[in-house]
This record gives C-alpha cells, structure tokens and sequence, in this order.
C-alpha cells in the first residue's frame, strides 16, 4: 500500500470513527439489535446480485463461455471481487486476477482479459443507467431537496463522459493508444514494449467483441443492470427489519445514490469513512435518521466481510486448478 492510500485510509477510518461517536455506539448497538436474526435475510439479496453479476460476465466471453462451468465462474469472479475489495485500486485491481484465473480453465489469456475489459463497460454503463434511474425517482420524491440530486447530477456527467471516453478508446485500440501516447511523451516502459504484439492483440479482442456480438454486450449490460437493481431489496430489508419501512421507489433511489457515494470515494481504500458518510447524507436527504444510515453502512460492512471470506475461499480453490497442459495460443475471439 503506497503512502498516499495509507493516508486515505487512516482518513476514512477516522470520519467512519466520528460518525460511531456522533451517533453514539449504544444507539447504534440498539439499531443492530433490531435486526436480530433477520440479518441473514438481509444478506440474501447479495447472492442474487452477484449471480446475476456472473451471468452478465458470462455473455462477454463469447466462444469460451461453454469452457467454465457457472459455479467457476461465479467463484473466479469473487476471488477477483475480493482482491477488488482488499487492496488499493479504484476497484481495479482484481480484474488481472480473473483473466489469470479464466486462463486455467483454458480460456487464452487474451480472451479473458478482453472479457474482463468489456464487462467491466457494460458493468458501468449499467451503473450510471441505474443511478439516472436512481436519480430520477429521487427528483420525484425529493421536489424540494436540491442538496443531494444536483451534485449527484453534475458527478453521474463527468462519470458518464469518461465512460463513453473509455469506450471510444476500445472502439479505436485501448492500449495501443496509452502505449503511443507514452511513446509521445517519452515515457518508454520496456516491460509493456516487449508485450506490444500481446496488447494489439488485446485491442484486436476487445474491437471484435463489440463489432461481432452486439447482443453479447446487450445482455450483458441487462444482467448487470439487473443486478444493480436487486441491490435495492437489501435496502428495503434492511429499512423494513429496522422499523423504517420504505416503497420500492425509494428503496431503488437510496441503493442508487449510495452506489453513487461508494463510487465517487473509490479513491479510498476499501471507500472507508467516504461510503458511510454519504449514506448517511442521503439517508437525511430522505427524511430518515442518522442512526439509520450508519446502521445501514454497518450492515453492509458485514456482507462486505462475508463475502470476502467467500472470495479468500474461492480463491484458494480455483488457484489449485491445473493450468492447461500446454499455452493457450489461438488467436483471440
């Protein structure tokens, strides 16, 4: 971990530290104990939105999606998940890892990479199309609040234009370009230059998937937004369990927005402090109470948690996979 995301992280730590103490931790040890064992309802949920997460992978695979039976997939796609979640990278660090993990289940290391690349796309595209959603339901339930919905708008527009920027990229070769562009400025990697015919090849990948199946990338995206929306039941159970029931309107407008929250504090370590802290804005925004969002963070920390353990498992597991017996060196999909 550099300095910096030390820093970060000790920052996020601290704020996540005073919203405990602002709350107070027996108001919120009270706010827990509401839920009781209901907690295992509420983390239910989870498993839809990270199978429905899988099946939008699985559409990006093309040809090789017959190679990888579901529950490998399901688990090479956690373990990265995991490595996502533990480690500093804007939530980007775990996707080398799938591609690795996909080349043990003889999927070309080129393909798997390509798949990697353009369902995180669809993931994102799904995301700023459901946090439009989001953002429109808030607009509707919130007519008199502009505290939240206007700086949610002005960040979901820088977040879409450099999506659609990322995606033109591919369209025109993604690390082809990043490589001319360091070329330009002198910048001269000797590991990514001696893996140039790799990266064009990468590129080359990446082009066919969107030129060759369309309806790949549209299911894709389907699932993945279905999968964000299934995130919204976890909000209404968890608001119901806590004696704060809501209608589905805003249960998909608060997951929204604190998707939203979550993702403009990526630059944190795990969005430590920064994911608690707009919750909890959104949370007043929609005249619900503090204690509520914290307890709600709290809640979704232990899934996090769970589901890390899940993915340390899986990849452990998926890691004693014998590696195909020779290179797998045919030309990408």
């Amino acid at each position: 971990m550099t300095r910096l995301a030390l820093v970060l992280l000790l920052l996020g730590v601290a704020v996540l530290c005073g919203l405990v103490l602002h709350i107070g931790p027996g108001t919120l040890a009270g706010e827990i104990q509401k839920l009781s064992w209901n907690i295992i309802w509420v983390l239910l949920p989870s498993i839809a939105v990270y199978m429905l997460d899988a099946l939008g992978w699985r559409y990006t695979l093309g040809r090789h999606a017959e190679k990888i039976r579901f529950e490998h997939l399901f688990m090479t796609r956690m373990a990265g998940e995991t490595v996502n979640y533990t480690t500093p990278g804007m939530y980007l660090g775990g996707e080398p890892m799938k591609a690795y993990l996909l080349s043990r289940h003889n999927v070309p290391l080129v393909d798997g990479m390509a798949s990697v690349v353009t369902a995180k796309t669809a993931m994102t595209l799904a995301q700023i199309v459901f946090i439009m959603l989001g953002i429109g339901l808030g607009a509707v339930l919130l007519s008199r609040s502009t505290d939240v919905l206007l700086p949610s708008l002005l960040g979901l527009g820088l977040l879409g234009f450099g999506v659609g920027l990322f995606l033109v990229m591919q369209r025109f070769g993604l690390f082809m370009s990043l490589l001319r562009a360091l070329d330009r400025l002198g910048i001269r990697i000797a590991w990514l230059k001696a893996r140039e015919r790799k990266l064009e090849a990468l590129d080359d990948a990446i082009r066919d998937f969107y030129v060759c199946d369309r309806r790949g990338f549209l299911l894709s995206f389907a699932w993945f937004f279905a999968g964000w929306l299934a995130g919204a039941v976890e909000v209404y159970l968890i608001l119901y369990f806590l004696g704060l029931p809501v209608d589905w309107r805003t249960a998909i407008a608060i997951e929204a927005l604190a998707v939203f929250a979550k993702g403009v504090t990526a630059f944190i370590p795990g969005s430590v402090g920064g994911q608690e802290a707009g919750t909890v804005l959104v949370f007043v925004a929609f005249g619900l109470t503090e204690a509520a969002g914290v307890t709600f963070s709290l809640v979704r920390r232990i899934r996090e948690i769970v589901w890390i353990t899940f993915g340390l498992w899986a990849l452990a597991m998926e890691g004693r996979v014998a590696a195909p017996a020779e290179p797998c060196n045919r030309p990408p999909a």
